[in-house]
């Protein structure tokens, strides 16, 4: 299972963490849960695949907001916090396996920054609205839109 998705996953939270040495801590971390939780996938619900995604981009996130990584962020020293990101940023393609990147740049610039907010910057949809300051239903409605537009981009991807 590592062989076949590791890449893939490694990626994904590459793009959410935005650091080699968190993303290989992550993604162990993710191995760990879907190993204890492979009884609770449920192929019905979706494609094994997606459910892997969902834990990783979970777990990224998770480790983004919890206490210990926001002090570390604390405690490292300027130059090497501002030079590891320049170096690790977003805009990395080598974490781009599918073309990704591509896919969301077809998006209008609204959607773009709904899916980047929501999903890579793990903000929550309460969260969204405060920061762009839009209603909340204006944001659930542009993510709805945003979400099946990108499906649609994506139907070729199966």
């Amino acid at each position: 299972m590592y062989d076949h998705y590791s890449g893939a996953l490694y990626g994904v939270i590459l793009r959410i963490v935005q650091s080699k040495e968190y993303t290989e801590e992550v993604i162990q971390d993710v191995f760990v849960k879907i190993w204890n939780s492979i009884h609770q996938y449920d192929s019905t619900k979706g494609r094994f695949y997606t459910w892997m995604i969902n834990i990783a981009r979970n777990t990224a996130i998770d480790y983004l907001k919890s206490k210990g990584f926001q002090n570390e962020l604390k405690n490292q020293p300027l130059p090497d916090f501002v030079y590891n990101t320049a170096e690790l940023s977003t805009h990395n393609t080598s974490s781009d396996f599918i073309g990704f990147n591509n896919v969301i740049e077809s998006l209008e610039t609204d959607k773009q920054e709904l899916i980047n907010l929501a999903y890579y910057q793990g903000y929550t949809q309460n969260e969204i609205s405060e920061k762009l300051k839009i209603p909340l239903g204006t944001v659930k409605t542009k993510m709805r839109n945003a979400l099946m537009k990108l499906k649609d981009l994506l139907k070729d991807y199966q």
